[in-house]
């Protein structure tokens, strides 16, 4: 029998216009995880608390809070709650389900209709004609999932707030972050795009500078934990201390919301945040291939180590439209997407594809272009239904006869030498390095979207450049390369 506020959430979530769940970014949670997120605060023996929900919706994560508080879990004696929702035809759900603790010993509420993006920063940043919030001992929190504009009014109240982030939903985190006392607690269900990627190195540094990682639970499946929203997105639950003692972290996982196969295990902090990662990128560590490529001993330099360079393809086709062409012709190159890479190499001229095949060669693009020579490249983005997020492929210089330039579209990560080519076997090493099962289980413990980034990439620790050169020789002399083979070569050859 589902609970009045279960058969709400998916009442609402039918009938809800899907264009308005986009302009919101507004996804109602599970009374599943709500109640699982509730369980990861810690019993203590604090007398008051003041908790924060700061985009309460119809109240599922309050009052999953409440009811742990009520059945004597937690020790309050009194709990305060603000509760905020801008949304004014959720306001009466939310009512309805806090109604239902008025008269509990020991509540008071408060709900607010105000944009807490505004009212947080305002208060933040010591607005004289606004009065700031409180410090909170407590937050839980869904938050908005959607771009900020830069030349937004809360892009512009984040800012006067000291905060610089791209999404609500980490808006939403950092303000909340900001308002709780010292050694208060957060839990929030959240994307995970925030873990890795230049557009949230400022939100990583607060983060980490503002709190301490006590647990972070991932979801295995991208499309079950808000299934009844029709989310697909990679989503983590993470449970923070503000100023807290750097502990070792939990990482949890399960397929979805019933939590059926849930596992735990704890690691040392310096394996989720690696200490000579200026990055700061957030690892989740949850694949049996992870200690080959993160703790191999031969797998241990960076591509500065190697002398090898890493770029997004310096070609933008839409500021370029009038020097692109269908076909190659004279004074043109060959112009070069993601799809003119397969599987078995590269494909080009290609008729049949909607991009253009070539770039006019002249003055004005001649400095986008790079010598016809041998290089790696990865497409920067991948469909969720494929297997590796890393995908890799060598450029041949045979493969474009008489041609001495080439163009790269901005949809390809390009490996090179200082805007030069590679040594073909180095070429083929990275290809085979690139492509492995372990090296992708890795890159998948810091990125949780199909994005890959030149920035993510540079990250990756590789092996030498001798054994890099070992493993383009043995491709090389491979009739065909297959996944085993290649999982195999390389557990042999960096054991």
């Amino acid at each position: 029998m589902l609970s009045d506020i279960e058969q709400s959430r998916l009442a609402i979530s039918k009938a809800t216009d899907p264009k308005k769940k986009s302009r919101l970014g507004q996804f109602f949670t599970p009374a599943t995880i709500a109640r699982f997120m509730a369980e990861l605060f810690t019993p203590n023996s604090h007398s008051h608390c003041r908790l924060l929900d700061p985009g309460a919706g119809i109240g599922s994560l309050c009052d999953a809070f409440l009811n742990r508080w009520i059945s004597g879990d937690l020790k309050f004696k009194n709990v305060h709650l603000d509760a905020f929702e801008i949304d004014p035809f959720l306001q009466p759900y939310l009512m309805q389900t806090l109604g239902k603790y008025e008269n509990i010993s020991g509540f008071s509420m408060h709900i607010d209709i105000s944009d807490f993006i505004i009212t947080a920063s305002e208060g933040i940043s010591g607005n004289l004609f606004v009065k700031p919030l409180p410090s909170y001992t407590h937050a839980i929190l869904n938050p908005p999932y959607k771009k900020i504009r830069s030349d937004s009014k809360h892009r512009s109240a984040l800012r006067r707030a000291g905060i610089e982030t791209v999404n609500l939903y980490s808006a939403f985190l950092a303000l909340s972050l900001s308002l709780l006392k010292h050694q208060g607690e957060l839990v929030a269900i959240v994307p995970r795009s925030f873990c890795n990627g230049p557009y949230y190195r400022r939100f990583r540094k607060f983060l980490l500078t503002q709190a301490a990682i006590k647990q972070i639970h991932l979801f295995l499946s991208r499309s079950k934990a808000f299934k009844d929203d029709d989310v697909l997105q990679e989503n983590i639950i993470i449970h923070l201390e503000k100023k807290g003692e750097k502990r070792p972290i939990k990482i949890s996982t399960s397929t979805d919301d019933h939590f059926y196969d849930l596992t735990s295990q704890n690691y040392p902090v310096e394996k989720i945040v690696l200490p000579d990662d200026t990055e700061q990128f957030i690892h989740i560590p949850t694949a049996s291939a992870v200690a080959s490529i993160a703790q191999g001993k031969n797998i241990s330099w960076t591509l500065s180590d190697l002398k090898i360079n890493i770029s997004t393809g310096p070609v933008v086709d839409f500021r370029v439209k009038e020097h692109l062409r269908k076909m190659p012709g004279p004074d043109a190159v060959p112009l070069l997407y993601p799809a003119h890479f397969n599987s078995q190499g590269s494909e080009w001229p290609k008729p049949d594809i909607k991009k253009p095949n070539a770039i006019q060669r002249n003055n004005e693009t001649e400095k986008w272009l790079l010598p016809n020579d041998f290089y790696c490249v990865v497409r920067r983005f991948s469909s969720k239904e494929e297997k590796r997020r890393v995908m890799a492929n060598v450029v041949n210089p045979a493969d474009f006869p008489e041609m001495t330039l080439l163009g790269f579209e901005n949809h390809l990560n390009v490996f090179h030498a200082n805007k030069q080519g590679l040594p073909k076997t180095l070429a083929y090493g990275l290809m085979v390095f690139l492509n492995s099962t372990a090296l992708d289980e890795y890159f998948r413990t810091f990125n949780g979207h199909t994005q890959v980034n030149a920035t993510d990439l540079k990250q990756i620790k590789y092996p030498s450049r001798d054994v890099l050169m070992a493993l383009g020789e043995w491709a090389l002399n491979q009739l065909e390369l297959t996944q085993k083979t290649i999982d195999e070569k390389l557990e042999a050859i960096t054991a």
